[in-house]
């Protein structure tokens, strides 16, 4: 398959297939360094982009390099992510047609208070973050818990 990255909709520059990807096939592995979760404390703190991919120890972190990196979110993917080995590939998860983006759901889980990541797929089912469900679900946990201790949350007699 021949995979070039362009100009894209969603974000700045996404990847593209010239050649139709059938469901199921290794599209590609992401690369780059690996870190350790301590490494990558802090890394991008002045930048809006992130490439960081946690594999499932959920200690090791791939900085992400090359053209894995530019593929981009979407709520409703034609990709999706898995561990094989010590790799990270991202895998068609549908029949892909010859000039289709490729996105997958990035399902970001560790939100700090007041982190935006806001989502631009436009998708009837966009959630409009890429925040995954479940963090979506401990965020709102976590602020009733803050609103419970600072008061803020009581009815007013």
């Amino acid at each position: 398959m021949a995979l070039i990255v362009r100009s894209s909709s969603l974000h700045g520059a996404g990847v593209y297939t010239t050649t139709p990807i059938r469901k199921g096939a290794r599209v590609l592995e992401y690369t780059g360094p690996r870190l350790s979760r301590e490494e990558s404390e802090g890394m991008y703190a002045d930048s809006e982009v992130t490439y960081l991919f946690t594999m499932d120890d959920q200690k090791t972190i791939i900085d992400g390099f090359g053209i894995a990196a530019f593929v981009n979110h979407s709520c409703d993917p034609n990709c999706e992510t898995d561990q094989i080995g010590d790799g990270i590939w991202i895998i068609a998860s549908r029949n892909i047609a010859a000039n289709e983006e490729l996105t997958y759901d990035y399902c970001l889980w560790d939100a700090q208070p007041g982190e935006q990541a806001p989502c631009y797929c436009g998708v009837k089912t966009c959630r409009g973050t890429m925040y995954s469900e479940e963090e979506i679900r401990r965020q709102k946990h976590l602020l009733k818990q803050r609103q419970k201790q600072n008061g803020s949350g009581r009815k007013k007699a």
